[in-house]
């Protein structure tokens, strides 16, 4: 064979394998983040209230002096990336671009930000995807080049939540918005590669635990319930969200550090309230809640959903996933309680895959991550339903969905200046 076949295909295999190791290190960043922030808190409660406005700031500053390109999840430049072939939007995903996020998304997790890992993996994925590509010379062949950003990004889906699946239904239903047979064989080898490092490093488990959970003839009542409330709230967190972060502009305005700093103590202010269950990804509220190990006042999802809606607006890099997902379980144990027949753990499941529809309006994706997340086939239908239903609610209010917005947005936006 041509040698120029097999660079390819090691320059393939060797960036996968990377991919898996970079998301085990966002993974673990985020982790030793939030454990650090629980010990501060518990030396000094009022910590927050000085360490998000100071780490966010310097945060921000970092992201826009140094590593312009990596705020926010990270997906919509990956989209942007996909479709586009001018030099300053291929340096939206660059090895410069994948560290910055890397240790950003620490330091913003650490300052207490309401954020995801999982769009910073993919962002991360689909960048050293890239880079991989371009060793090989795949700059000059554009189709190949957005197939590996396309498998990158896809890799970097499953790897944060141990589900190949929902990676490879991610790339189809929202990196894409299509899909072409000449991509499927390179997105599946670059997810198992990068799944079978992640997995051995931190092993093969149902990411927020086994959880053994089905639903009756009889309490069905609870899909589109938890459908139309999930899709309600995300399809106003998605819609707000556009609207004020065009108004606000904060990556372009001449003095942005002010709203950095408001927006911070307002994340600070219901970390407090919240006694920190607001701050940091939400896995452990989540789990707690899909296990039914623990109960959260009511109002914990509208502390999640403000918390998470004013970390995006700060311009750190960060992404939606996590948060959703511990806001959405908190949509669907409320209702729980309301019905009296409603099993706790069902109705968290259900809020989960709900409220990621509503936010992101990719029902395949959001209850293909709820069941391989949970390892829990017996709600599958409940879920389908549940998801699609929220979708479509979601779009009465958001017409269009967040990340393809946003994708187009980095098509025209420039770097600012220093």
């Amino acid at each position: 064979m041509h040698p120029r076949y097999w660079r390819l295909r090691l320059a393939l295999w060797g960036g996968a394998a990377m991919i898996g190791v970079g998301a085990v290190a966002l993974a673990m960043m985020a982790t030793a983040a939030a454990q650090g922030l629980r010990e501060l808190q518990q030396h000094w409660p009022w910590a927050p209230f000085l360490l998000s406005p100071m780490g966010l700031v310097l945060s921000f500053w970092l992201t826009r002096r140094f590593f312009w390109g990596s705020q926010g999840s990270g997906i919509p430049q990956v989209i942007a990336a996909m479709h586009e072939s001018r030099p300053e939007q291929r340096r939206l995903v660059s090895l410069r671009i994948a560290i910055g996020k890397i240790l950003l998304t620490g330091l913003s997790l650490f300052s207490g930000a309401s954020i995801g890992r999982e769009g910073p993996t993919v962002h991360v994925g689909a960048s050293i995807a890239a880079v991989a590509g371009r060793l090989c010379g795949a700059q000059n062949r554009r189709p190949l080049e957005r197939a590996l950003v396309l498998a990158g990004g896809a890799a970097g889906i499953a790897a944060a939540f141990n589900a190949p699946i929902a990676g490879f239904m991610f790339a189809i239903e929202e990196l894409a918005r299509g899909f072409k047979e000449s991509d499927s064989g390179i997105i599946i080898v670059t997810i198992l590669i990068s799944g079978l490092v992640a997995t051995a490093i931190e092993g093969d488990t149902a990411y927020l635990g086994t959880v053994h959970a089905a639903l009756t003839i009889r309490q069905w009542i609870l899909v589109p319930a938890c459908a139309v409330a999930g899709g309600l709230a995300g399809g106003i967190f998605s819609r707000l969200l556009l609207d004020l972060s065009a108004r606000l502009q904060i990556h372009t305005r001449p003095k942005p550090y002010r709203f950095v700093v408001l927006l911070a103590l307002l994340i600070a202010g219901l970390g407090t309230l919240a006694h920190g269950t607001t701050y940091g990804t939400g896995y452990s509220e989540a789990h707690a809640l899909v296990h039914n190990t623990l109960r959260y006042p009511w109002w914990f999802p509208v502390a999640r959903w403000l918390g998470n809606l004013a970390s995006y607006l700060c311009g750190i890099p960060g992404g939606l996933f996590a948060p959703a997902l511990a806001t959405g379980a908190g949509i669907g144990a409320d209702l729980g309680r309301l019905f009296p027949y409603g099993p706790p753990q069902a109705a968290a499941l259900l809020g989960m895959a709900a409220y990621l529809s509503g936010v992101v309006q990719t029902p395949l994706t959001a209850f293909i991550i709820v069941a391989e997340m949970t390892g829990n086939h017996d709600m599958v239908f409940p879920l389908i339903a549940t998801s699609f239903i929220a979708s479509f609610t979601s779009r009465l209010i958001c017409r269009e969905p967040v990340y393809q917005a946003l994708a187009v947005r980095f098509l025209n936006l420039a770097p600012p200046s220093p």
